[in-house]
């Protein structure tokens, strides 16, 4: 039976053009496959509408069925272009269309993929530790034991000789208890201005004196409280006396904590200021503490701390061989022959201008107008010296009573040697040590003469005073000499070693035996008295008659001796 021709109403809803939003509809109906939507209408259509509506779904699924099929079978996503190294499938597909219509019945291959070397995933890092290099020494430690003797001021604990009575003036060389070369082993001491630094043979650094701002480098509070001084005028040993009210803790020699420093640390060297106290190892580094102090009181001890109070590495100097102090500065030799100067610059001790705003630019350690191929260093309270391979000796700083040997300034008040300079007096001399008090110098030679010059009217050089060529003398404005311009040997002294305090100043010589002269008013120049001592004299007493005597060191009232201790052998 033929079928029934479509009524003129569903032939109007065939031929009726679809709107946009009806196409697409029915677009997605085909693709998708999805359910139709519900009528919107809730009444029940009549037969006849029915029957039009289907004849005409009837047509569309025939058009649609002979139309052009899409690209794909779903909708279109977007899809983030593909870098070259990234996957040649997504979601997989091949990421490249078909070449040919024939491509999609061929067997599927495996997708071809870049010629792309994988990384390698990255190793676990290694945390390396600090390199640790080598250690290069280039100084030897002293061992030698030394017997230590003392004398003069001992009122703050200068004499390392503890809290016991009769420590305060010591009129002659007393052996010190407290340092026995059995026992402690002290291998080599410094004098500051109003303490004392030693180095033992076991590598411990001791300290002893004045602590107020940090020169011990340990703590030294004590609650025991303080007594008055009473001075042992006889330096007697009775039993008068029960104590001296010092601080045990200052007054007796006691170790810088070996907490302040490295574990493989070992000491060379020992120096000591007014303030302050250094300490050299074997590999040319220097530690110090304490501070230093200008016209105006504390300078400091760097640019960042007044008061050091405990040992630290002074970290710009490297491969010294030598350190040396005056009272408020420091040189450094280094392995090159280099002087490096650091401190208070106020007396031009530094051998570089220092500007007084800018004055603690004189606290860090520099190279200043000196020649390489130093060999030797001195110091004077506020000058310095340097002796070159050649011989020359080289002075600046301080020079109003000629403590730098140098004539020209000598007498004026404010009279200083700016820049390093030859002294003239000393060519040809073979000066092979040299040092300076407050106002005045010795130079030692290699033939044993010890040359003294700078102020003379304290008797600091020495020398009868009326027995001196007038050409050799300054003289004041009451006519008195005041000043000896030209180094002159001391007649008698046969010396190998010799040493300044503030006024004073003492000379071994080659047979052991120990001189003195100068101000003598708290007996630092072990000679018994507190009269000044105008011409070199041999200390003698009972603690050191006998001894070979083989070093000294002047503090500021003050004196240390030494000897080489023989200890029984070990059995």
């Amino acid at each position: 039976m033929a079928p029934k021709k479509p009524t003129a109403a569903a032939m109007s809803v065939i031929s009726k053009p679809a709107t946009k939003a009806s196409k697409a509809k029915v677009t997605k109906k085909t693709v998708s496959a999805a359910p139709a939507a519900p009528v919107a209408s809730k009444k029940k259509p009549t037969k006849a509408a029915q029957a039009a509506v289907n004849v005409g779904i009837s047509a569309i699924s025939a058009t649609a069925s002979t139309a052009p099929k899409p690209k794909t079978g779903r909708p279109k996503k977007v899809v983030e272009p593909l870098e070259k190294t990234d996957s040649v499938r997504l979601n997989g597909m091949s990421s490249s269309p078909p070449t040919d219509s024939n491509e999609s019945h061929k067997k599927r291959k495996a997708p071809v993929v870049d010629d792309v070397v994988p990384r390698e995933p990255k190793k676990p890092r290694v945390v390396k530790g600090p390199v640790v290099k080598a250690k290069v020494v280039i100084n030897e430690p002293p061992s030698q034991r030394l017997n230590v003797y003392v004398c003069g001021e001992g009122s703050s604990g200068e004499l390392g000789l503890g809290a016991a009575k009769n420590v305060v003036d010591v009129k002659r060389p007393r052996l010190n208890p407290h340092l026995r070369a059995d026992t402690v082993g002290v291998v080599q001491i410094a004098a500051g201005g109003m303490h004392c630094v030693a180095l033992t043979h076991d590598n411990k650094i001791l300290t002893w004196g004045v602590n107020d701002q940090g020169a011990l480098g340990r703590d030294t509070i004590w609650d025991g409280g303080m007594k008055d001084i009473e001075d042992d005028a006889n330096d007697s040993d009775s039993d008068s006396n029960s104590g001296s009210g010092l601080n045990p803790r200052e007054c007796t020699p006691t170790a810088v904590p070996s907490e302040y420093f490295p574990k493989d640390t070992v000491f060379v060297q020992v120096s000591a200021s007014d303030s302050a106290s250094f300490a050299l190892t074997d590999v040319g580094t220097v530690y110090g503490w304490g501070t230093f102090r200008g016209n105006d009181g504390i300078l400091g001890f760097d640019s960042n701390t007044k008061v050091q109070r405990t040992p630290t590495l002074i970290t710009t100097l490297t491969k010294i061989k030598t350190i040396i102090c005056g009272a408020n500065h420091v040189l450094a030799l280094n392995d090159k022959g280099s002087v490096y100067s650091w401190g208070s610059g106020q007396q031009n001790q530094l051998g570089r201008r220092i500007i007084e705003r800018n004055k603690l630019n004189g606290l860090q350690p520099r190279e200043f107008g000196l020649p390489k191929n130093m060999v030797g260093l001195g110091c004077g309270s506020y000058h310095s010296f340097a002796i070159h391979k050649s011989g020359k000796v080289y002075a600046w700083g301080l020079n109003s009573f000629g403590e730098t040997g140098i004539v020209q300034g000598a007498g004026d008040s404010d009279a200083a040697v700016l820049h390093p300079a030859v002294v003239e007096s000393l060519l040809d001399k073979d000066v092979v040590q040299v040092c300076g008090g407050s106002h005045h110098s010795l130079a030692l030679t290699a033939k044993g003469e010890c040359l003294a010059f700078g102020r003379l009217d304290g008797f600091q050089t020495g020398l009868k005073i009326d027995s001196l060529p007038e050409e050799s003398i300054i003289r004041d404005d009451r006519n008195k000499p005041r000043i000896l311009v030209t180094p002159t040997a001391i007649p008698g002294v046969d010396a190998c070693h010799v040493a300044t305090g503030s006024d004073h100043s003492i000379a071994i010589d080659k047979d052991g035996h120990a001189w003195s002269w100068g101000f003598s008013a708290n007996y630092q120049t072990g000679q018994g008295t507190d009269e000044d001592i105008e011409v070199a004299s041999i200390v003698e007493n009972t603690a050191v008659r006998g001894k070979k005597l083989n070093w000294a060191d002047g503090g500021g009232q003050f004196s240390i001796f030494t000897e080489i201790a023989h200890l029984p052998a070990e059995s």
